[in-house]
């Protein structure tokens, strides 16, 4: 595909205070290669510096607390040996003059009590057991009741946030972007599928909002609101997720959020079910990544009709650690080998060819 066909997607943008130098931004992607203690090693650091041509880089999802954790080798960001290893990370993105995101991330009812502190149950809105298995130390688990935070608990958690950003801005990264999608805590509090709570976190879409608004109001302090991002998915169907009117619940989010001056809202546009994504960018009113499933042209097409102003990749740039000189070059891409997304060591992570 020709340089000038894309010349909206591979265009600087203005995000927050940060300059990007194009309009792609790496989607947050597990990938399972975090060492002893849950720590991002050199050989994750390489992986992002291979791929730090993107305008943005958002990490894989980084737990804020043991208790946040759901799936084994993900890099946390609550420890002193979690932050030294995320420095690697910032410090080789910067160096090939990238910029990064950490995506701070609880995972609520998605874990298992192998992976739980003292082997206690996971915590969630409501005591609502989700269909499906999660993949643990121990082979494949079935996901158990969770058990429902206590009103008391859930300031801690919100606090839990808050200090994984202050971990986060120590660690280097140009900000961060909190997970309240894909049916981990923030989104089990939003819909009314996954929370059925009755005191002031639960019932009225205000309400199951509340644990975001918090969230928010904890960890733009941190950074300032221009260098936060949120991410929802307001279609996401995995594991029992769902909620009776996605439109309103979600459309107060983006209105919410909207009122921040965050850097971005970045949106999962897959799942089951129809929903008027521009109506939500409208709501928020600032910039807006789409997520889902998109190729160059289509990206192109997104940003110039103004339907996203950045484009978010994913398995593309697992596979293509040049991915934006593939675009400007009309290259064919490496194929993803999904056999090694969580597994592999080097193999399937550091090792895809770039064009030189």
């Amino acid at each position: 595909m020709a340089t000038t066909r894309l010349d909206k997607l591979l265009s600087p943008v203005q995000l927050g205070v940060l300059t990007l130098r194009n309009r792609m931004v790496m989607a947050p992607l597990t990938r399972s290669r975090a060492g002893e203690g849950d720590v991002a090693n050199p050989t994750v650091a390489e992986y992002y510096r291979q791929r730090a041509t993107a305008g943005l880089i958002v990490t894989e999802a980084s737990q804020i607390s043991l208790q946040g954790k759901g799936y084994p080798r993900t890099p946390g960001i609550f420890t002193d040996a979690q932050i030294a290893g995320w420095k690697l990370v910032t410090d080789a993105v910067h160096a090939e003059g990238g910029h990064i995101f950490l995506q701070i991330w609880h995972v609520g009812r998605m874990s298992h009590p192998v992976v739980q502190p003292n082997e206690e149950l996971p915590v969630a809105p409501s005591a609502i057991k989700p269909v499906g298995e999660i993949v643990t130390f121990a082979g494949l688990k079935s996901l158990e009741i969770p058990r429902a935070l206590d009103i008391e608990e859930i300031p801690e958690v919100v606090d839990d946030f808050r200090q994984a950003a202050e971990n986060a801005k120590q660690a280097g990264f140009d900000g961060v972007e909190i997970h309240a999608a894909n049916g981990y805590l923030i989104d089990q509090f939003l819909r009314d599928g996954s929370n059925v709570r009755t005191d002031a976190y639960g019932g009225s879409v205000e309400n199951r909002a509340r644990f975001l608004k918090e969230v928010v109001e904890a960890v733009i302090p941190v950074f300032g609101a221009d260098r936060v991002g949120v991410r929802l998915s307001p279609i996401f169907n995995n594991f029992s997720m769902s909620d009776s009117n996605p439109a309103a619940t979600f459309g107060h989010a983006a209105e919410l959020l909207g009122q921040y001056g965050l850097a971005y809202l970045h949106v999962m546009q897959l799942g089951e079910g129809q929903f008027d994504f521009a109506e939500l960018k409208r709501r928020f009113g600032g910039t807006y990544i789409a997520n889902g499933g998109y190729d160059a042209a289509r990206a192109e097409t997104a940003i110039r009709t103004g339907d996203a102003d950045l484009v978010a990749f994913g398995t593309a740039f697992l596979a293509n650690p040049d991915l934006v000189e593939r675009f400007k070059q009309g290259a064919p891409l490496n194929q993803p080998d999904s056999s090694t997304f969580y597994q592999g060591e080097e193999r399937g992570y550091t090792d895809y060819p770039t064009l030189a």
